[in-house]
């Protein structure tokens, strides 16, 4: 990332422009960056119970077809 490149295209848009570049970066700092939490707060994930819950279920090994199937079934 070129970041004097960033800045001209900041300082190239309308003020109002510039608050909601201004806005989204607060966004962004505050989803990525808190306090006590890894920037991927979603490493741990593979741990839950959840994950893995219909690994041996044969029907839906190709989980695509599965879902148009039962969106045929239901929807038509």
């Amino acid at each position: 990332m070129n970041q004097q490149k960033l800045l001209r295209d900041v300082a190239s848009l309308p003020p109002i422009a510039q608050q909601e570049v201004m806005d989204f970066i607060a966004f962004l700092k505050q989803r990525h960056i808190r306090d006590g939490l890894p920037e991927n707060r979603f490493s741990e994930i593979e741990n839950e119970p959840f994950i893995g819950l219909w690994k041996n279920r044969t029907d839906m090994i190709d989980s695509s077809a599965w879902v148009r199937n039962l969106r045929r079934k239901e929807w038509r």
